[in-house]
């Protein structure tokens, strides 16, 4: 279920995750200014059901939410993230032993599900952090997706796809859409590039 922009609940043979969430109203340091969101959340997060894993793609605001994360933290959610992001989760008082950081092609197993990092081409970090950046495949026992987190077209796909596929979905970015950024966001067309090279059939659009 698409929450909007890069927030998704997945259930992969009975294990819930959600990913990238923000229910914030404004994807900004501030309360009072950036960005802010076209639509509310369509569920609070009071209301969601039992979430076994939170996925963390990497801190851009529109992307790691502390309000959310935190409420989600409360909830006892392990969060799986790139590395260096565990830094600001500890900061806003989440326990260390809840948060799994990951380098590109590292596993962490919980029940019932494999969370793996994978490359993208993107960037992070707020402030003088260094944090990395990651996609991530969630495999359970019989089924798998790819999130890819925010990434530009990268060969790397067609590697993931060999290593770590098949894929009975990918949701790829396909909003901030602008020719300068091709680098660093999919936007329409390099998606379906991506898809290609991903030899995924089913696509759930994000990031728009």
């Amino acid at each position: 279920t698409w929450l909007g922009h890069s927030t998704v609940l997945l259930e992969i043979d009975g294990v819930r995750v959600l990913t990238d969430p923000v229910w914030g109203d404004r994807a900004s340091p501030v309360g009072f200014a950036g960005p802010r969101r076209f639509q509310p959340a369509p569920i609070a997060i009071a209301d969601l059901p039992p979430i076994d894993c939170v996925v963390v793609s990497h801190d851009h605001y529109d992307h790691l939410c502390r309000g959310s994360v935190v409420a989600l933290a409360g909830r006892g959610c392990p969060i799986v993230t790139s590395l260096g992001v565990g830094a600001h989760l500890e900061r806003w008082g989440i326990p260390a032993a809840q948060i799994v950081e990951l380098d590109w092609w590292e596993t962490h197993a919980l029940a019932g599900l494999h969370v793996t990092a994978a490359p993208s081409q993107h960037f992070s970090g707020r402030s003088l952090d260094r944090t990395a950046w990651s996609a991530f495949v969630l495999r359970g026992e019989r089924h798998a997706v790819f999130f890819s987190g925010d990434t530009g077209l990268t060969p790397e796909y067609a590697e993931i796809s060999a290593r770590l596929g098949p894929f009975d979905l990918a949701m790829l970015e396909v909003g901030a859409f602008h020719p300068a950024w091709g680098h660093i966001h999919l936007g329409p067309d390099q998606a379906l590039e991506a898809l290609a090279q991903l030899r995924t059939e089913r696509l759930l659009p994000i990031h728009w």
